[in-house]
């Protein structure tokens, strides 16, 4: 039998491949694929609460810029402050923290003992127009708030630049 006389099955070939292009319809399958795994991973606020590994977790950072300030809040809920560690280095802000969670109970018919940890670390390139020395960082009920004033000269007015017609 010569190689020419095979055919080729469609086995192998999603059922959402109709003759048109291969490549959209690889495009579509990697998409359906990826999207399933990106499911599959905790969210950080679950990914928080510890599984017990060690994994490294990224807080999410709220960023507001009120013209005069940047304000970064992060929630972190069940960290200690004792746990928060924020640094500030040639413009970047790191935060990094450390969750950990012990539980015991002793019953008459069971003694259950459960340990969970995390760490995480977060960094933000923080504008030139920031007054490093003048970083704060608060923490309250599971929410750390950082407020970096800007400059004075970095407040100047803005000036509106008028586009002419060519």
């Amino acid at each position: 039998m010569a190689g020419n006389d095979l055919k080729p099955t469609n086995d192998k070939i999603p059922q959402r491949f109709s003759g048109g292009d291969i490549f959209s319809a690889m495009r579509d399958e990697m998409d359906r694929v990826f999207g399933r795994f990106e499911h599959a991973w905790p969210k950080w606020p679950l990914a928080l609460q510890g599984s017990g590994n060690g994994n490294l977790v990224m807080p999410q950072f709220d960023v507001h810029d009120n013209g005069k300030q940047l304000t970064i809040e992060a929630e972190l809920p069940g960290v200690d402050e004792k746990d928060v560690n924020v640094t500030i280095a040639n413009g970047v802000l790191t935060v990094k923290g450390e969750k950990k969670s012990e539980r015991e109970e002793n019953r008459k018919d069971y003694y259950m003992s459960e340990r969970s940890y995390g760490s995480f670390e977060r960094t933000l390139r923080l504008p030139d127009s920031i007054d490093d020395s003048k970083v704060d960082a608060r923490f309250d009920k599971g929410v750390l708030k950082i407020t970096a004033p800007m400059k004075p000269e970095a407040m100047k007015a803005v000036k509106k630049i008028e586009i002419k017609k060519s």
